[in-house]
């Protein structure tokens, strides 16, 4: 079956500007690993155990070992059982990583999640820690990253080498998109990614879900020492906090869940929204472009869409090789597209790329879409791409809306996102996934909750600003901050007043106006 899938890629994917211009001066990789080899540090504080089932003591009592990792981080690992409705089956292990708190005695820990599903969380802290926190909070608090179940330096899904993912991800296609032929294609590329990642992942894959992985979290929360939780989530992460929210309102302390996810919303809407989002951010960014002399693009913006279309579907039809081999098809393309619209930063670098492309060369688009990847020298830095798939597959179960109409929910798409749509759906890749989903898509409430601060931009392509409203709506407790601008999320992007809003809350628990509008 036909059908778009949710894109999503977290809070990282907006640092494209930092990242491709250091890229541009240095060789070698940017991020770096956390050692494998911790040498012992302090101890955890008494882990808090209050209302703990007792086949679950031996994890939540657990001592961590903290040991010094560079540059002032201090790393462990903690055990949490693999299926948290049957501890006895096994262990898989979690990768944390923790700043302590400058500014004297931590008032608790503070939980981050960058995304993705699948973005690193102790890649975030250790490498981007002013990026993803501002100062105010690495202050009062001890700030903590780690790496969900299932990604990177925890017990990972593992699927294929880096050769194996250049042929899956930018594949040489030689039948006519759409057709039959196509769409087997696909269907096989996405079988044999599947068959790989059961092959290689341990028997981790159907407990790769947003809801263990927000009982790792309270787990993690406990022998940090906290009596609740207090976080700070991106993206795909607002997920990860809402569904923490459900699960134990009575342990929420401070949450901010920046550039929401609607939680009631299927598969087809996120995706169908999100490709709206990138149509009306790919506009903004065209309206731009067109005020400069370096635009490639001539005309009224509704003209250089038009023209930018043309460009996607010539790519399509004859794509460019890059030095690497690979091709710079139309999805590939529709890839470079999308990384440079997660912020406003980008889009020189956007400009860049689709000036090089009308003129026959593909390699700075692929320099975009490699970072979308975490691709950096031929390698994959992560393994973001498949335990972004892996939670997916689980999440989302099939919509039967889309199912009952498939053409008219397709010509939805193109009538609302028409320069993107025809390279935004294709097979649904959880169709041949190993495992039938587990979670369901409905309205998060967390009755009983403290309040949880939702931030949302008004024109932020990947999580769309509906999805903060509705996310704020559902919650019992929920307060909507909303930033006025372009690209995606909106705490420590420059804009004073949401900073502010989040910070007062998380440090002081003054809680911002619901509703309060951040130009």
């Amino acid at each position: 079956m036909t059908r778009p899938a949710p894109r999503l890629r977290g809070r990282v994917a907006a640092a494209l500007a930092t990242v491709v211009a250091v890229t541009l001066v240095l060789s070698g990789c940017v991020y770096s690993l956390i050692p494998e080899t911790r040498p012992a540090s302090t101890a955890s504080p008494t882990p808090d155990t209050d209302g703990v089932d007792e086949e679950l003591l031996p994890f939540y009592e657990q001592t961590l070992l903290w040991g010094d990792c560079g540059d002032g981080f201090e790393c462990t690992t903690v055990r949490a059982p693999l299926d948290w409705s049957d501890p006895s089956v096994g262990d898989i292990q979690l990768s944390v990583v923790r700043h302590r708190a400058t500014g004297g005695e931590a008032i608790g820990s503070l939980l981050t999640n960058p995304g993705g599903p699948g973005a690193s969380g102790v890649s975030l802290i250790r490498d981007s820690l002013a990026f993803a926190v501002g100062q105010p909070l690495q202050q009062r608090f001890d700030v903590i990253g780690f790496d969900p179940r299932g990604v990177g330096e925890s017990t990972a899904v593992r699927c294929y080498d880096a050769a194996q993912m250049d042929a899956y991800l930018f594949p040489d296609v030689s039948a006519p998109r759409g057709s039959d032929a196509w769409t087997q294609e696909a269907l096989d590329r996405h079988e044999g990614f599947a068959q790989a990642c059961e092959a290689n992942s341990g028997g981790i894959l159907p407990h790769i879900t947003t809801e263990n992985a927000a009982r790792d979290m309270d787990l993690l929360r406990a022998v940090l020492g906290d009596e609740q939780l207090n976080y700070l989530g991106y993206s795909y992460g607002t997920f990860l906090g809402a569904t923490y929210a459900k699960l134990y309102p009575e342990r929420v302390g401070r949450l901010v869940l920046d550039g929401a996810i609607d939680p009631a919303a299927s598969g087809f809407d996120v995706s169908t929204t999100q490709a709206i989002g990138f149509e009306s951010a790919l506009r903004a960014y065209m309206t731009d472009c067109l005020t400069s002399d370096d635009c490639p693009f001539r005309g009224s913006v509704d003209e250089a869409m038009a023209d930018l279309g043309a460009l996607l579907a010539s790519a399509d039809a004859s794509p460019l090789i890059a030095a690497d081999g690979r091709e710079l098809n139309a999805d590939a393309l529709t890839t470079t597209i999308v990384a440079a619209l997660y912020s406003r930063d980008n889009w020189t670098f956007l400009t860049n790329a689709l000036s090089d492309v009308l003129q026959g060369d593909p390699e700075f688009a692929f320099v975009l879409a490699d970072f979308y990847y975490n691709r950096q020298e031929g390698q994959y830095l992560d393994n973001s791409t498949e335990a972004f798939r892996a939670y997916n597959c689980m999440d989302y179960p099939a919509d039967e809306t889309f199912e009952a109409d498939e053409e008219a929910a397709q010509a939805q798409l193109e009538a609302e996102a028409p320069t993107i749509a025809p390279y935004w759906a294709g097979p649904d890749p959880c169709e041949v996934w190993p495992y039938p989903p587990t979670g369901v898509r409905e309205a998060i409430t967390a009755e009983g909750a403290a309040p949880i601060v939702v931030v949302g931009t008004t024109n932020d392509p990947a999580t769309p600003y509906e999805w903060s409203v509705a996310l704020a709506d559902q919650l019992a407790s929920g307060v909507l901050v909303t930033r006025v601008g372009e690209g995606h999320t909106g705490y420590n992007k420059g804009n004073a007043c949401v900073d502010s809003a989040v910070e007062s809350y998380l440090v002081d628990g003054v809680i911002p106006e619901d509703g309060l509008r951040c130009e």
